[in-house]
């Protein structure tokens, strides 16, 4: 009977000290410099990391090869917190679902956006969140792809600037932000739901 106790004690002990277990989501919207900003801003989220996924090539990098990647940011939320389908409503109105050939000023393959899975329920929340998206705007199609979730390649030794490239260069980050019309465009396409990157829910 002490043994028990003393196991109930530890647990609770333990839950107390580690409240919520960490979960993680992945998610493509452009520049991960901003999607690294954005989502940093969102109360719940614990630490956001940019790099590259989607393709098969192995190890890639900013300055070198990434073909077949997406520059995509990998994010850690304490889901007790922030849910999965908060985050995709957050991702939603941080990007253009709309193009087809990049996000904003960024043109090209690894600049599309696209949400990755990592199990059929977050598959069906994300085709759910989707459908509503869709449903704002009848007649205009959404490119932004459901992809299962692959390898995720962090921006690392020599490149490892890219993290936090917003608070670490604050004025380059800004004015790449404003002429790159990131949030002129979110302000044209959500209105108030945009969340411009001031971290307040959708």
């Amino acid at each position: 009977m002490k043994n028990k106790r003393i196991l109930l004690l530890l647990i609770i002990l333990l839950s107390l000290a580690f409240p919520a277990f960490a979960a993680k989501a992945i998610l493509a919207g452009g520049c991960f410099w901003c999607m690294e900003a954005d989502f940093e801003k969102l109360p719940g989220v614990t630490d956001v990391v940019s790099g590259f996924t989607g393709g098969t090539l192995k190890d890639p990098t900013y300055s070198g090869n990434h073909a077949g990647h997406f520059e995509a940011v990998e994010i850690t939320y304490d889901p007790n917190k922030v849910s999965y389908k908060e985050l995709l409503a957050y991702f939603w109105v941080n990007i253009d679902p709309f193009d087809a050939s990049g996000q904003f000023c960024d043109k090209g393959p690894s600049y599309l956006s696209a949400i990755f899975v990592t199990n059929e329920t977050e598959r069906a929340m994300a085709e759910e969140s989707k459908k509503a998206v869709a449903a704002k705007f009848p007649g205009k199609k959404i490119v932004t792809p459901i992809l299962d979730v692959s390898t995720f390649y962090p921006i690392k030794g020599e490149e490892s600037y890219h993290q936090d490239y917003y608070k670490k260069y604050p004025i380059r980050y800004n004015a790449y932000r404003w002429n790159c019309g990131r949030d002129k465009r979110l302000k044209e396409l959500w209105g108030e739901k945009t969340t411009q990157g001031s971290g307040s829910r959708p």
